[in-house]
């Protein structure tokens, strides 16, 4: 098939990849307009290195932009890590649509950080789903889904680059297959189950070391790596990544303590109190350091984080 590829960083370049691997025919690509001062984009760097053509619009919703697309005569649109708005007018111009990947068991966890609420929800289980971009955010019909279980102990990281990132590859291919041939049967989203969540930026993250540990575990795997659970110390940020938990069992243990106290320092980690358990910190940041073996990151037991 003649595919249309639209998407950016590392999942666009694999799905690029995996689309030419097969044999397929990729007419042309379309990623972001490149920032000042940042890393190449890895799908515009792949497109160039094989010759293909590379479009950079800011908006989709141009006649330039729909001029391009509609000039590769595309069978279907892939749109792999889409982050610009892609009205139906560009959408629809290849001659069997366009088909989107998003993190989540759609319509659960609509929005940018599908990956990261799930987790810091507590939830046992995600997924992934193809669908149909509509003008509305990640509401256009299901084609196909992919389950995926949260372990205990997953991170945003964990989850993304060993379950999900190869799973979309995989469930792209297919779904194209399906809309290509006619297979494909689409199913409108169910609006009584359907969630929306915003960015996990700065207030998301913020650690309360009042809440419940189990709740603070869940937060710091969720922004792990990023964008970082993070508190204070001394007021320099303090960005919390790897760690452990463990509930508290008897009064003695918390006698004395206070809430975002650093009660013990070990060989290669600092463990704090929060409500109703312990997190034991073994990777984190200062300020606008390098991320770091918490043992190295001169936080004494005695000191009060959040403060």
């Amino acid at each position: 098939m003649r595919i249309a590829l639209i998407g950016q960083q590392e999942f666009g370049k694999a799905v690029f990849n995996a689309f030419l691997k097969r044999g397929d025919e990729v007419a042309g690509v379309f990623c972001a307009p490149e920032t000042p001062g940042s890393r190449p984009d890895p799908l515009a760097a792949a497109a160039q290195e094989a010759g293909i053509g590379l479009f950079r619009f800011a908006s989709y919703s141009t006649n330039e932009a729909q001029n391009a697309l509609r000039g590769l005569n595309a069978d279907i649109g892939i749109m792999a890590y889409v982050l610009i708005f892609a009205p139906q007018a560009f959408v629809k111009i290849p001659k069997f649509g366009t088909i989107q990947f998003h993190p989540s068991l759609l319509p659960a966890h609509r929005g940018p950080s599908s990956i990261n609420w799930p987790i810091i929800m507590g939830r046992t289980k995600t997924g992934l789903s193809i669908f149909r971009p509509t003008d509305g955010l990640d509401e256009g019909p299901l084609i196909l889904q992919r389950e995926v279980g949260i372990g205990p102990d997953d991170t945003l990281g964990t989850v993304y680059f060993d379950k999900l990132f190869p799973l979309g590859v995989e469930a792209l291919l297919e779904a194209a297959d399906l809309v290509v041939s006619g297979r494909a049967m689409e199913t409108p989203q169910n609006e009584a189950h359907a969630s929306y969540e915003g960015w996990v930026l700065d207030r998301e993250s913020h650690i309360d070391w009042a809440k419940p540990a189990g709740q603070i575990y869940n937060l710091i795997r969720g922004c792990n790596p990023q964008p970082g659970a993070w508190t204070t110390v001394r007021g320099e940020r303090l960005a919390i990544f790897d760690c452990r938990k463990r509930i508290v069992r008897t009064f003695g243990e918390v006698r004395g303590r206070k809430l975002g106290e650093v009660v013990e320092c070990g060989s290669s980690s600092f463990t704090v109190l929060a409500a109703g358990g312990f997190i034991e910190v073994l990777r984190c940041k200062r300020g606008e350091g390098k991320k770091v073996a918490a043992n190295e990151a001169g936080i004494e037991a005695g000191t009060m984080l959040g403060t």
